[in-house]
């Protein structure tokens, strides 16, 4: 056990490292007022997340079921319009079966804006004064889930931010954390040498099958995960930009492959799969970074490292952002906005084991309740659109703990 590491005890038995009660849209009509609530409330431990959409989508309701019930929540007022097709039931009622208090208001039936934003005041109040009574426990490493991303990527990214984030990926893993790496779009040209870490031949084909699938959708909407922001930067092919994406996850065997909403079943290494399942009929499957942190929010991640070259201020909801900037011009342009400066690796300031053993040490600061740059800011970015997916199968889960 971690000294001094302690958690926010669910009934569920895991543990927060954040108490948040969470303001949630059902449509984007009430976006609104849910976002005035969390306005007047006037503390950072209240959040506001949502779904803009109107019709029903079984992706969005496991996310947001996700979401609501996860360990860093510690409440959840629903905000409905009244005549959207969410099934704002079900969700208040996966919610309520976790043991949290969840409250719902339909402007249609409280009144309007005004008075439903008054009656969202003191429900949230309602909802923070339960939450506050929730006990602490000691919390291990073993515990965590950790996911990680990169954004803004540049010619630095792969040689200094992750790669060291892969370092401390590596130390978390042995630890027993799960740590969750993505995305799939960005890994084409990697699916043979992931294959090749996988801990079963089946989950290998899974692997190399995510891959394939990210790139045939990728060619039929005509567009590709390089973009002119990373040329600029720096990077000069596909297959460097994603070299560099795959050094985040490090070099542990990878136990499992997770899809949206799913969670780990025990420690070690996961690859997130974002790219939609079956016929193409959606755009970009994460139109931004902070769609991929949600989604590995809603894969039970207490924290996210962010990697950046070209420089991102984004933060997010529910859980915090750790931010490792690849690139020592941007850090000192930025340095407001990031938490750790893995450029110094670039100028002979530090080595990757040293940054990844910083990022390491962070995680389980942040863990302990020390704010980001990001939650100190107020960032509290949140999107989810709509996608579909497959359930996973057998192969793509653990079968046994890794030694």
């Amino acid at each position: 056990m971690v000294s001094g590491l302690t958690g926010f005890l669910r009934a569920d038995g895991r543990k927060g490292i954040r108490n948040v009660v969470a303001v949630a849209y059902l449509v984007e009509c009430a976006h609104h007022v849910a976002r005035t609530i969390v306005t007047k409330s006037d503390d950072a431990d209240v959040h506001l997340i949502g779904f803009p959409g109107c019709y029903p989508n079984a992706y969005a309701l496991k996310v947001m079921q996700a979401i609501g019930t996860h360990p860093n929540i510690g409440g959840v007022l629903l905000i409905s319009l009244g005549c959207e097709s969410f099934n704002r039931e079900a969700l208040r009622a996966a919610i309520a079966a976790s043991g949290r208090p969840v409250e719902v208001l339909v402007i249609q039936e409280s009144g309007g804006t005004a008075e439903t934003v008054r009656k969202g005041a003191l429900a949230v109040a309602r909802l923070k004064a339960v939450a506050d009574q929730t006990p602490r426990a000691p919390m291990d490493v073993s515990e965590l889930v950790i996911g990680t991303i990169c954004g803004g990527s540049d010619g630095t990214s792969g040689i200094t931010a992750n790669p060291a984030v892969g370092r401390a990926f590596d130390r978390l893993g042995a630890a027993g954390a799960a740590c969750v790496f993505e995305e799939t779009g960005e890994l084409v040209g990697c699916e043979t040498i992931m294959a090749d870490r996988a801990i079963t031949p089946e989950l290998g084909r899974e692997l190399e099958a995510s891959v394939r699938k990210a790139e045939a959708y990728y060619t039929v909407m005509g567009y590709g995960s390089f973009a002119p922001g990373n040329a600029e930067g720096g990077l000069t092919t596909q297959e460097e930009k994603s070299m560099g994406a795959y050094s985040k996850s490090g070099s542990a065997p990878i136990v499992g492959i997770l899809k949206p909403g799913d969670q780990p079943v025990s420690g070690g290494l996961y690859l997130l799969d974002v790219v939609p399942d079956g016929e193409v009929r959606f755009g970009f499957p994460n139109i931004s970074d902070n769609a991929e942190i949600v989604e590995l929010i809603a894969c039970g991640a207490h924290l996210t490292l962010f990697t950046t070259g070209r420089g991102s201020v984004v933060g997010s909801a529910v859980s915090p952002v750790i931010k490792v900037c690849a690139n020592p011009e941007t850090y000192r342009k930025l340095s407001g906005d990031m938490d750790v400066d893995a450029g110094r690796i670039m100028e002979g300031r530090g080595t990757l084991d040293e940054v990844g053993d910083e990022i390491f040490d962070l995680v389980l600061a942040v863990a302990g309740g020390q704010r980001t740059v990001s939650e100190a800011l107020g960032h509290q970015e949140f999107i989810l659109t709509y996608k579909a997916f497959d359930p996973i199968g057998p192969a793509c889960l653990p079968l046994r703990r890794v030694s």
